[in-house]
């Protein structure tokens, strides 16, 4: 008995010793664009937010925090694209003033394009660039094509990034109203949003979305309005944006979304983290908590995971 004891204990080492480089062979890592923002609008953050006030879950794992610290120069490049829909006809027109605002008042450090939504893709005016006044030249109304699903433009966008920066951080804007041609029902499983939810993850996208009731849809009900503004919430809160809408109607200016953008694009934080993986890429669930008195904060819920020591 003394015997088989011992073998059993000593095929357990064995076993736990060959677990171990397997083990460390299975940590991930994962990289995410955080925004902290006061509570209460026009106060300031506390002058403070630290690692050790961060709580992140990976998958319903505890992840350990490697890095925390706020976008600054000369590591402080964005890439924004302002992806519009190609529904919108002529009822956009008088936004036009507060979008060619927006580009032209963006910093140095920012890249800007504008694209449309047309047959699956986003059709680009111009490529990427800090010259916002060059940016603007190309400025239209949208050609009213009733595109059959936002969510396709936005994968082909996700993986067709015009951007050469891998360190820029990449921030979408769509101007839409949500509505996926293929499943006018509200399903949180509808598999084009789930599918463009992964594609932006896995390009490290941040999505906002300004709600615009598209006047060029013969058939566009409130029903489907409202299924088009949860899914687009579902996609925003997926990547860590923000989702921009005043009820079922059209918002009088973009200015107020915009402002709110921007502050947001000041408020940044590189947040990376381990995690256990599963041994290859994967999009996983993730939860961040912020402990920090007088703050908000807008994280992904989904991370592209990969092995680490890969970027």
């Amino acid at each position: 008995m003394k015997s088989l004891g011992m073998a059993v204990l000593m095929a357990g080492a064995a076993m736990w010793l060959l677990a171990a480089p397997l083990s460390a062979q299975t940590m991930g890592q994962g990289q995410v664009v955080v925004t902290v923002l006061p509570k209460v609008e026009g106060q300031p953050l506390p002058s403070s937010v630290t690692q050790q006030d961060l709580a992140v879950k990976v998958d319903g794992k505890n992840a350990k925090v490697t890095r925390w610290a706020p976008f600054q120069a000369p590591d402080n490049r964005i890439e924004v694209v302002l992806l519009i829909d190609g529904a919108a006809r002529e009822s956009l027109g008088r936004q036009m003033n507060d979008i060619a605002e927006f580009v032209n008042n963006l910093p140095p450090n920012v890249k800007a394009a504008i694209a449309y939504m047309e047959n699956g893709q986003a059709v680009f005016t111009a490529p990427l660039s800090s010259d916002h006044a060059q940016v603007l030249k190309n400025l239209h109304l949208p050609g009213g094509f009733a595109d059959p699903s936002p969510y396709f433009c936005l994968s082909e966008l996700a993986k067709h990034w015009p951007g050469q920066d891998p360190a820029a951080r990449r921030e979408v804007v769509m101007v839409t109203d949500g509505v996926d041609g293929y499943e006018r029902q509200y399903d949180p499983e509808d598999p084009y949003v789930q599918t463009a939810v992964n594609d932006a993850t896995r390009a490290r996208l941040v999505v906002y979305a300004i709600y615009w009731m598209n006047q060029g849809r013969a058939d566009q009900t409130m029903y489907a309005n409202n299924a088009g503004q949860n899914l687009l919430a579902q996609v925003t809160q997926a990547t860590g944006g923000k989702s921009f809408w005043q009820g079922m109607g059209n918002p009088i200016s973009f200015q107020p979304y915009f402002e709110e953008l921007t502050r947001r694009l000041r408020n940044q934080y590189e947040l990376g983290f381990n995690a256990p993986l599963n041994g290859k890429p994967e999009v996983e669930e993730m939860k961040l908590k912020l402990h920090a008195p007088g703050t908000e904060i807008d994280a992904p819920e989904k991370v592209l995971m990969v092995p680490a020591g890969e970027n």
